[in-house]
Order: structure tokens, then sequence, then C-alpha cells
């Protein structure tokens, strides 16, 4: 069902909901600094800095990347930097949430359609960090049909179902799926040498894009929002991984934002 009160809203204050994120990230970009930890922008906010110099119109959120190594020292050394409206959120400090780091500020809402408001972790505008991890010689091929098999699994089986004969079901053949699809993972990552193929962990890959380190490495800077951020060397190359045509704009009808409900800033300080 469509509300176009709620729509109106959205579009009204999505604006102000990106200048949050992009403080968000500024922080994250001085701690980095500060601290020789190498990050650069990830999906659709890279895509937004090559084709529209910024956040893509609709879009109301902010990914980055970082190796597992660089990640590690990020949430080792962030709490104590952050300044007090940002939370760092870790699949350790709020197992109800999906495992993905973040950085919140708290002085806002933030909710999508996955979130559960029963559940006690934050809900304020954030900042998406993954990691990335080197992957074993498998062949492209292989990894982008293993991959999504452990992360959607997982996804599939960490959200709310209701008593029926088809959730039952979904917990045999996905719960079987993923131990299979997670233990033939170890398996490899144990017995194939390493590759110069680099991805997001599995639990996180749900598409099973892959990159090359040689066309990430070393780090290159592009501008977002009028501001000089770390990107991925080659950032045609890096795109082309994740979107195939990447310039092309598409139809309204696909231009969707991840949020259900956001209020950008709570109190007034």
């Amino acid at each position: 069902m469509h509300n176009e009160y709620l729509a109106k809203y959205q579009s009204e204050m999505l604006r102000a909901c990106q200048l949050k994120q992009l403080e968000i990230l500024e922080e994250i970009d001085r701690i980095c600094k500060k601290h020789q930890i190498e990050y650069w922008l990830d999906s659709g906010t890279l895509l937004g800095a090559i084709r529209h110099g910024g956040f893509i119109p609709w879009d109301d959120d902010i990914d980055i990347g970082m190796t597992q190594t660089d990640l590690n020292r990020f949430i080792a050394i962030a709490p104590a930097e952050l300044p007090k409206e940002l939370l760092l959120q870790t699949p350790e400090t709020d197992p109800s949430m999906e495992p993905i780091v973040k950085v919140r500020n708290q002085n806002s809402f933030f909710v999508e359609g996955g979130d559960e408001f029963s559940a006690p972790y934050d809900k304020g505008l954030y900042v998406d960090i993954f990691a990335f991890i080197d992957y074993p010689k498998i062949g492209r091929k292989f990894s982008r049909k293993l991959i999504p098999g452990i992360s959607k699994s997982r996804s599939i089986l960490r959200k709310a179902h209701h008593y029926s004969f088809r959730s039952f079901a979904e917990f045999f053949w996905f719960g079987a799926k993923y131990l299979i699809c997670s233990g033939i993972w170890k398996l490899l990552c144990v017995c194939c040498p390493k590759s110069d193929i680099f991805a997001c962990a599995p639990i996180n890959s749900g598409n099973g894009f892959l990159h090359l380190k040689s066309k990430t490495f070393p780090l290159s800077t592009i501008t977002f929002e009028g501001k000089e951020f770390p990107a991925p060397k080659v950032v045609d190359a890096y795109l082309t991984d994740l979107y195939r045509n990447y310039m092309d704009i598409p139809p309204v009808e696909k231009r969707q934002i991840h949020s259900v409900f956001y209020i950008p800033e709570l109190i007034k300080e």
C-alpha cells in the first residue's frame, strides 16, 4: 500500500539524511587517516561518486570497505575516538542485527524493511563497513555460486518466521544449504592457495561480487559531495564487477531507497 504522505516526508527529509551520513563518513575518514587504516568507498556510494559526484539522488545509505585486518584495527580504536553521538555497532555488541559493522548516529532514527522494532539494537542513521577477505583460488564462476548460498541461506534463517509448513521446510532446506556451503568454503580455504581475488566475507556477499586486488590497490581518491575520499585503484574495473553498465540510469520504478522511515535528528543540540 502506498502512503503519499510518508513518500512526501521521505523525499523532503532525504537530503538531510544524506548529509548526516556524510558527517559519519567524515569522522570515519578522520580516524582512519590518524591511525593509517585503509578503507574505500564501495557499492552505491562509489557509483554515486563517479556518476553523480556524490550520493545517488535516491540513495539513503553509505557503504565503505576495509580489509578484515584493517577492520579489526578500526573496531579496536574507534570507540574511544568517535564523538559522543556516534556508536560503533558490531555483531558482537548487537547479536540481534545483521552481521555488518556500522557506525551509527544515535541522535537519529532509521528503519529498514528487515529491522525489528522489538529488537534492542540501535537504529540510527549509519555507514556500513564491509569486511573484505582474500578468496581461495577456486574460479570466479564457482565462487559466485557458492558464496551467495552462504549469505542468502544465513539471511533467510535469521528472519522471523511464522508457524507454517513453508517455514518448517525452509528451516531444513536452507539450514542444510548453509551447512553444506559453509563446510565447502572452509575446506577450500584450507586446501587451496590464495588468489588475487578478494571480496566481502561470504556471510555478507549475497550477490557474489568479486574484485581483483591488483585493480583495487594501491587505493586512489575520488570526489564525493565535494570532498576527497579513498577509492579503488581502477574505479571502472571495480564498478564493472558490481554493476556492469554502471553509467546507465535505472528506470524510475527501480529507484528505491533502503529505509521504511527515518528521522534525521531526534533532538536539537
